[in-house]
């Protein structure tokens, strides 16, 4: 076959598999084979222990107006300027499920700062309708819940190439290497007194994030002046919202018992918090007690023989 003749047929090959992928389904709907189904955001260990953390004397009245990411840094990228950020600028949503979730729901009271203005307008809306409903004998709206206790912070700090390494090795054109590399994210959380503005409580934790990539190398001679070569490899990387979420969840965690230490707020069961605040003493990190694990594993072991 003339050469001209194989590129003409390659390009039409090329030009009718191209037509098939723009003809196909949509891309991320239904019937696309290759999409998959949106899923609940991944549980992240230190989340896992807040969750199981006892329950308070009392509910705290709390309030975020903003969690930002203070490092300013950008996506690192070595072709472009990258003007999309590095690390979550939704820091505020973050925290308030957090705090919604902590203890089970048990801790915290959120009221909702972040977006006030539309709840504003929301409420006026309501109280102009009954107005021009019922005239003067409109029935008010209840009042705001306020907060006792105003949490502030951010993203303080995001170091990047912490550490870095890799190993590789290669014999008769067979090779392989693993590349890896060490960030870290940087959380800031203090609770202040609506009241007096006075700081009751002030942490800060750190995160973690990994990147690693495999990969490896073969060539062969097919021939005397032709070679061929075959690449494979993989990357794999910490999510920096994941990253940021889990750092959020420590700073919560290890806020509550600072607060516990300064006597502002108390376990409804001082015993079982002991156990809790023992264990972040003494490895810096949120670890449930070991009959809270064991308990955990004996009701886990009770559903699974129910079904």
């Amino acid at each position: 076959m003339p050469r001209s003749t194989r590129l003409a047929f390659l390009s039409l090959l090329a030009l009718s598999l191209g037509g098939c992928v723009l003809t196909g389904p949509i891309t991320g709907s239904a019937k696309d084979p290759t999409d998959e189904a949106a899923s609940l955001v991944a549980a992240t260990r230190t989340g896992l222990v807040l969750d199981t953390l006892p329950p308070p004397k009392q509910k705290l009245d709390v309030s975020v107006y903003n969690f930002p990411d203070l490092t300013g840094q950008n996506k690192s990228n070595d072709n472009f300027a990258e003007f999309s950020r590095a690390l979550t600028q939704g820091g505020s949503s973050v925290l308030t499920d957090v705090l919604v979730k902590a203890g089970g729901g048990a801790w915290f009271n959120v009221a909702e700062r972040a977006d006030l203005q539309p709840l504003l307008q929301e409420r006026q809306i309501i109280q102009n309708t009954r107005t021009a409903l019922d005239g003067d004998k409109a029935q008010s709206l209840p009042p705001l819940r306020f907060a006792g206790v105003l949490l502030e912070g951010g993203v303080i700090g995001y170091d990047t190439n912490e550490t870095t390494g890799g190993i590789g090795a290669s014999f008769l054109g067979i090779g392989a290497d693993v590349q890896y590399r060490q960030d870290i994210v940087t959380i800031a959380l203090r609770a202040v007194s609506v009241q007096t503005g006075r700081v009751l409580a002030s942490v800060t934790t750190t995160k973690i994030v990994y990147s690693v990539s495999v990969g490896s190398t073969t060539f062969q001679f097919a021939a005397i002046d032709q070679l061929l070569q075959a690449d494979l490899g993989f990357t794999k990387n910490t999510p920096p919202t994941l990253a940021v979420r889990e750092g959020i969840q420590l700073a919560v965690y290890s806020l509550i018992f600072e607060g516990v230490k300064n006597k502002l707020w108390t376990f409804k069961d001082p015993a079982a918090g002991e156990a809790f605040m023992r264990e972040l003493e003494l490895q810096q990190k949120a670890v449930a007690p070991a009959h809270v694990v064991a308990a955990a594993g004996t009701q886990r072991n009770t559903v699974v023989a129910k079904n």
